[in-house]
């Protein structure tokens, strides 16, 4: 059953976990590295790597997702993307495999003249610049 029915996912299906125990729906100024990210289905995905966010207008712009089992690999979890910030985990409006993958340098149209980058494109340059330590 999805989250929002209750139950988060098999696994804790099985060990009687609800949505009720993620704790209370905060900020995401709240969210620590480590915290669980769940897809729609309720399956775990992955843990919170990183808070994206434009600190200077405290705009949230999505989570930098580091998927399970390790070494992994990151995914961009746009804002749009994100149900639900609890204390001990976030709820994914889609799936895991609609998730925006940062094992590849985005593109930068605005570097190449042909076009302007859309603002999804820029958060997604934003994550990876973060991932390769260039922010």
């Amino acid at each position: 059953m999805a989250p929002w029915g209750g139950v988060v996912s098999e696994q804790a299906r099985q060990a009687g976990t609800s949505i009720a125990e993620l704790g209370r729906p905060v900020a995401y100024l709240a969210l620590r590295e480590g915290t669980p990210v769940y897809g729609r289905a309720g399956e775990r995905i992955g843990v919170v790597d990183h808070v994206v966010a434009d600190e200077p207008t405290d705009i949230f712009e999505g989570l930098i997702v580091h998927t399970l089992p390790l070494p992994g690999r990151h995914l961009f979890a746009d804002a749009d993307q994100i149900a639900e910030m609890r204390e001990r985990g976030v709820l994914l409006a889609v799936d895991g495999d609609d998730l925006h993958d940062l094992s590849h340098k985005p593109s930068r149209h605005a570097n190449r003249g042909d076009s302007v980058e859309s603002p999804l494109e820029a958060r997604l340059r934003r994550a990876w610049d973060w991932i390769t330590g260039q922010l």
